[in-house]
């Protein structure tokens, strides 16, 4: 007779973990928004789980609180040691800070400054070590290597994915009549508690998972049977560039979620501005990722109603920087025009009155003359212009045309 095992993680697990989680200072009930924008985008009704609001701006602190309170409470943790790009070093941070343990962080040489920051001003003590988590992964392991030293793993640890599955029993709690929850993945502990939830309070909601295209690892895990690790990622979503998927997150993965899709950085650029101008939030490229696959058609939620997680709002200011300049450019609004000119007085004057007269701004103005396309005596004006978008650029790049200069959009 053939025994059935039992998961790693079950609802009794993720019950406890809600009654651990009972201090509002350490977690608070995130708040859910309809979004009118997306319904009128995805035919759906959408409603925005809004976790980026969360204490340290991620979902991070519930797993790592659920964690560390089970070490004190068993008396053998005095220092705990985490690995992070930066939303779970805030949250081991303030966890063990709260319970009275110190930590020690290690984060890549390229974690975002406001993220290293932050985890120091939690109480943390941090290191910079590697070019990315799998290296500062390494790094913090050989750390543990005392008694009373608590390694605290991002997504590989059942107390952890029972953390983050108290959001997953927040988020039915707010919308009961939910038809598909969009989590994003990175290490696959969030999406892993979520749906052990759902999978008990209402299994008929369909859960689907997004990855960042250049740190995808799920689909290929769940085709060999066995987690799969890249040897880098290439992703402007750090929260979710783990790069790699556990046995655990792994197994629970292939029995409680429907579907996993993929997003480019350009989609979540998009989903990024989207919910800025639309929304009004702040949502770092992770916490994006969900509304990036709404908004990418990528899961389609036609008659539906549909719960997107923003699970994440640490938005570094040189990536917001980046993220705007792509979806601006993209739209059109910022925009590189190649003028080409007879090299001589008053021609740039000429070209910049007609940007002028159309009522954009140009930001820069550069001439090349090296090309080895131009007669002698040419040159190239390369204009970088703030426009309202597709058809004002049209408008000038017409008139410019129309003054007998040969133009073109660069960087399309």
């Amino acid at each position: 007779m053939t025994q059935t095992r039992s998961p790693p993680v079950d609802f009794t697990d993720i019950e406890q973990a809600v009654e651990r989680l009972d201090d509002p200072s350490v977690v608070k009930h995130t708040p859910v928004e309809r979004s009118t924008s997306l319904d009128a985008v995805t035919g759906g009704e959408v409603h925005l789980k809004m976790e980026h609001l969360q204490w340290t701006g991620s979902f991070k602190t519930r797993g790592a609180y659920n964690k560390i309170r089970q070490c004190v409470e068993a008396g053998d943790v005095k220092r705990t040691v985490a690995a992070s790009a930066g939303n779970h070093a805030q949250g081991v941070a303030l966890a063990s800070t709260k319970l009275g343990v110190d930590s020690t962080i290690v984060m890549p040489t390229t974690a975002p400054q406001t993220k290293v920051d932050a985890t120091r001003d939690y109480g943390a003590d941090v290191e910079l070590v590697g070019r990315d988590f799998q290296e500062a992964m390494s790094h913090a392991k050989g750390l543990v290597d005392d008694d009373g030293v608590e390694f605290v793993h991002a997504y590989d640890d059942p107390a952890i994915v029972a953390g983050q599955g108290t959001l997953g029993v927040e988020m039915y709690e707010d919308l009961p009549d939910v038809d598909t929850v969009v989590v994003p993945i990175g290490g696959g502990g969030l999406i892993s508690g979520i749906a052990t939830a759902f999978a008990e309070l209402s299994p008929e909601t369909r859960i689907v998972g997004v990855q960042a295209v250049g740190a995808a690892t799920v689909a290929d895990s769940l085709q060999k049977g066995s987690p799969q690790t890249l040897d880098s990622v290439d992703t402007i979503a750090d929260g979710i560039a783990t790069g790699g998927i556990s046995d655990l997150t792994l197994s629970l993965i292939d029995a409680h979620v429907d579907e996993v899709v993929t997003v480019t950085d350009g989609d979540i650029a998009r989903a990024v501005l989207f919910l800025l101008e639309r929304a009004k939030q702040v949502v770092e490229g992770a916490g994006a990722a969900s509304v990036a696959a709404l908004l990418s058609e990528s899961v389609d939620v036609r008659g539906e109603t549909v719960m997107p997680l923003l699970c994440g709002g640490n938005l570094d200011m040189t990536m917001l920087q980046t993220v705007l300049v792509h979806a601006l450019t993209e739209r059109e609004q910022l925009l590189q025009l190649r003028v080409r000119i007879k090299d001589q007085p008053g021609k740039m004057k000429e070209v910049s009155g007609i940007i002028a007269d159309h009522g954009a701004n140009i930001q820069t103005i550069r001439h090349e003359r090296a090309a080895p396309e131009l007669d002698v005596g040419e040159a190239y004006l390369v204009f970088q212009i703030e426009t309202s978008g597709t058809e004002h650029a049209r408008r000038i790049m017409r008139t410019i045309r129309s003054h007998d200069y040969e133009v073109r959009h660069i960087n399309a």
